[in-house]
């Protein structure tokens, strides 16, 4: 009996060659323009290797040392190219360590096919060796996923796979190919997938929703846009641009809409979220009209949902209908692309400036500026601050880098102070806060990015989770500018400890390694820093390195980030200390 991948090719295939199903893997990635990816090898996917073996010169393949650094390397390449990110792992421990880069590229909205071997179909549900459900393991964190035992639906699985990620709002796709599929003969063409019954991933505007929000924004006194990734993955930066320069909005971005606009735009009003800037989460309840673009409402961002927004009416421009009123009730909800809908909104609204509004968000700035930023740019005190190195690598990387973060204090000091000029800029954990992403997808977003210099904020917690990958940056000559921020602390949990819990630090005071020693042993040129005098030529000696380099940089011990929205309080209950 055929199988409905197996009636679908026969429709379509106008062409065949004769091939087997590890070498119909490597052709169909390079159907679908795949140039890199990341992998590791192992028993049950040896038959695809084997077939990568002759495609040395069309696919470039990076030999991670550990699983979960093939996908989050896929997922930074993803986040700078646009394009769908590969990475291929084994049956069993290669498929369950690659699920931590799959929940969080699900969370984050990162387009990913993520391949893995699987024993011989005759073995399937007998715990045969290196087996695991791998299907049912990431059922819940994926966009599709599919089991292969035929080598004949290897083609279409492929071109679907594709398709799902990249399409609509985008997401990662398994596909766990059993062993036997990719040693069997089958007539091979290919045919890239254009449409799946029942999927839309884009659903029409509603000009009928337009002109409502239109009508709501051209009555509105205090109005506040906020941006979001939604606005890099649909490729509409220009068309937000125009939208709030007509308008005169001013707007705030979320961590994963940075970058989305320069950051110098006069209508910029900073970062909202816990850490986020003093003026946009404040000025929220003051808002009488909240506009969100491409953005899910998280919780980091809303703090406590019923005292949210407590003057505004809501428009929520969004792809995925699942997000409206998920979290906060939309007045007008907007579905389909922000490429589409953003132009329709900008024809129907009237042009209009908000000066004293805006005003009013300049005047919480320099009241976090007096309070905050002046002492962690320019401190007092001999210790070095992270808001200093950050914005110091910033300037003299000219505001012009791709910056990509771990997880922790560092992470949030990153988003804070460095500054964008260009979009696809920032590349962080942003929904699962995943420790250990940053190394990984610094090496992804370099290879994605190759003409950009890309500089990884790391510190020393999340550093050793997959530092590891220091040998695949050697390996691979990725010339990646490590800045380690090193505290010997896990920081921000060390922060909630001290808020929250009475200074009781338990299990974050951290016994660090030499980590010069660790970069020279990978054969990586390293400095460390413990002066503030050294540290505007230590970071020009990084950049004018040529190839990787380690600068750690030890900063104060018990420094915290502010501002703080604490958790489950109100956005209007912000700290500044």
């Amino acid at each position: 009996m055929e199988t409905q991948f197996q009636t679908v090719m026969k429709e379509t295939s106008t062409q065949t060659i004769r091939t087997t199903g590890s070498d119909a893997v490597v052709q169909s990635l390079l159907k679908e323009g795949v140039k890199t990816i990341f992998g590791y090898p192992g028993g049950a996917i040896m038959p695809v290797y084997d077939a990568l073996y002759d495609y040395k010169n069309k696919l470039h393949h990076v030999l991670v040392r550990h699983e979960q650094g093939a996908v989050h390397a896929a997922q930074g390449f993803a986040r700078v190219t646009g394009e769908v990110g590969v990475a291929i792992v084994t049956s069993g421990p290669g498929a369950t360590n690659a699920v931590t880069g799959i929940a969080d590229a699900m969370i984050d909205s990162t387009p990913l096919v993520v391949i893995s071997g699987q024993v011989v179909s005759t073995l399937l549900g007998t715990d045969a060796f290196q087996e695991t459900d791998v299907v049912g393991v990431t059922q819940p964190i994926t966009k599709w996923n599919y089991q292969v035992k035929k080598a004949e639906d290897i083609p279409y699985a492929i071109a679907r796979a594709f398709y799902i990620a990249r399409t609509g709002r985008p997401g990662p796709v398994l596909l766990d190919i059993t062993k036997d599929a990719q040693f069997a003969t089958f007539d091979f063409a290919y045919e890239p997938v254009k449409f799946i019954r029942s999927y839309v991933p884009v659903p029409e505007v509603n000009i009928k929703h337009i002109e409502a929000a239109a009508q709501l924004i051209n009555l509105s006194k205090k109005p506040l846009a906020l941006v979001g990734q939604g606005v890099i993955l649909g490729n509409a930066e220009l068309e937000l641009k125009a939208f709030l320069e007509k308008t005169g909005i001013p707007f705030a971005w979320t961590l994963l809409g940075l970058s989305a606009l320069p950051t110098s735009h006069p209508l910029n009003v900073g970062m909202l979220g816990m850490h986020g800037n003093y003026g946009p989460n404040i000025k929220t309840n003051e808002a009488d009209l909240i506009i969100a673009i491409g953005m899910r409402f998280d919780d980091r961002v809303t703090g406590d949902l019923k005292a949210y927004a407590t003057n505004a009416k809501i428009i929520h421009l969004e792809i995925d209908a699942s997000e409206i009123n998920k979290n906060v009730h939309a007045d007008v909800p907007v579905l389909g692309s922000v490429k589409d809908s953003l132009p329709m909104l900008t024809q129907k609204v009237n042009a209009a400036k908000h000066d004293e509004w805006l005003a009013e968000f300049r005047a919480c700035d320099r009241i976090e500026n007096d309070r905050i930023i002046a002492r962690e740019l320019h401190p007092e005190k001999p210790g070095l601050t992270m808001g200093e190195v950050v914005n110091r690598v910033s300037d003299a990387f000219d505001d012009d880098a791709i910056m990509v973060t771990d997880v922790g204090q560092h992470q949030m000091v990153g988003c804070r102070y460095f500054k964008f000029k260009q979009s696809r800029s920032v590349v962080t954990s942003g929904g699962l806060g995943t420790m250990g992403f940053g190394l990984p997808a610094a090496m992804g977003a370099k290879l994605g990015a190759p003409d950009r210099p890309v500089c990884l904020f790391v510190g020393d917690g999340g550093f050793q989770m997959t530092i590891q990958e220091l040998g695949t940056i050697f390996q691979t000559e990725i010339p990646v500018k490590i800045v380690l921020l090193n505290n010997n602390f896990l920081g921000m949990v060390r922060q909630w400890q001290e808020l929250f819990f009475d200074k009781r630090y338990a299990s974050t005071e951290l016994i660090n390694p030499d980590f010069q020693t660790i970069a020279k042993g990978y054969y990586i040129e390293a400095q460390k820093v413990t002066e503030r005098e050294q540290l505007d030529e230590a970071i020009q000696k990084m950049i004018d390195h040529d190839g990787p380099y380690l600068l750690e940089v030890v900063v104060e011990k018990e420094g915290n980030v502010f501002p703080m929205v604490p958790s489950g309080a109100s956005v209007s209950d912000i700290r500044l200390e």
